[in-house]
């Protein structure tokens, strides 16, 4: 299922009614440089992406990732900070490694826009897959959070390939591989967020005002509508990438106990798996209860050992 054109006019029309979003969290300084820097994938100012490429003389994987910030903030050097592990596991395993940020939702731009960035970086690295040493069959996407979100977003959705475009970079399959997501949401539509987890975040205007929406209007079809085309599960049938999900926080009794319980609840990965399995797919789902006690990022490891496994040989 693809994005209906008339959908993605809706983006534009709300635009004028979103919420002005928090200051955006500024970048932090890596400890090793990448071997590329700010390398823009697009027109927009945040199209940009850094890359280390891991060392082989034969062309390696490549990992996209996805920084977090609920899309109003956050940078791609969170990569640094937040997932430092990740990073260094990929390149020792022969892993290259590419953090890309994209737009933030504001007065201009709405879901699924970050979306469609995430899709186009896929789309920007496969056209240099020779030049960067990188097997194009070999795409893989991670992120946590709204990284989460835009990599299953990519993952579900049907090829965006434009084979008619002028643009080199549009022509490229936006297929990948595999899937990791920390605290990643496969849905951003408040309906069934209600159901699944609370129903308070019908009353909150976190979530509409990303698509360009509030008050009463997230009750209309058009936000309806706009709902679905942003979230990833609305994509997700036979054929989808197989997916590891870890989520920081066990599954409890409800209501969440707070804000931070509400946006990376591991329901939402159960219910993520509860579909693939249905269809045949391959869903890892974790919690802390799956690993030792005291142990930072313990998942780390059987990620990239998930993602690896998917990556297809050269």
């Amino acid at each position: 299922m693809k994005i209906a054109p008339s959908v993605l006019a809706l983006i534009a029309v709300a635009a004028c009614q979103a919420q002005t979003p928090p200051a955006p969290e500024g970048p932090v300084e890596y400890t090793h440089e990448p071997d590329l820097r700010d390398v823009s994938y697009g027109p927009p100012e945040r199209n940009v992406l850094d890359l280390w490429k891991a060392k082989s003389n034969r062309p390696t994987p490549i990992i996209v990732y996805f920084h977090p910030g609920g899309f109003t903030q956050g940078d791609k050097t969170r990569i640094e900070t937040l997932d430092k592990p990740l990073l260094e596991l990929c390149l020792q395993k022969g892993i290259s490694v590419a953090p890309a940020n994209y737009r933030y939702c504001d007065r201009q731009v709405h879901l699924p826009t970050p979306m469609l960035d995430g899709a186009r970086v896929i789309q920007f690295i496969r056209l240099l897959a020779k030049e960067w040493n990188f097997n194009p069959q070999a795409v893989a996407m991670a992120g946590a959070s709204a990284g989460g979100g835009i990599s299953f977003w990519v993952g579900f959705h049907d090829d965006l390939a434009n084979p008619g475009s002028a643009d080199p970079v549009e022509r490229q399959s936006t297929r990948i591989s595999v899937i990791g997501s920390i605290d990643g949401q496969p849905s951003y539509d408040p309906w069934l967020i209600a159901k699944l987890i609370d129903e308070q975040i019908l009353q909150s205007p976190l979530i509409p005002a990303l698509f360009g929406f509030k008050g009463e209007e997230l009750k209309t079809q058009q936000a309806r509508d706009l709902f679905a085309a942003g979230s990833a599960i609305t994509y997700l049938k036979a054929g989808a990438p197989p997916v590891f999900t870890y989520y920081t926080h066990n599954v409890r009794p409800m209501p969440p106990a707070d804000k931070n319980e509400m946006i990376h609840n591991p329901r939402f990965g159960l219910l993520l798996k509860e579909r693939m399995d249905a269809l045949g797919l391959e869903c890892v789902f974790r919690t802390p209860k799956d690993y030792p006690s005291g142990v930072k990022r313990a998942f780390t490891g059987e990620m990239v050992d998930f993602l690896l496994k998917h990556l297809p040989a050269q």
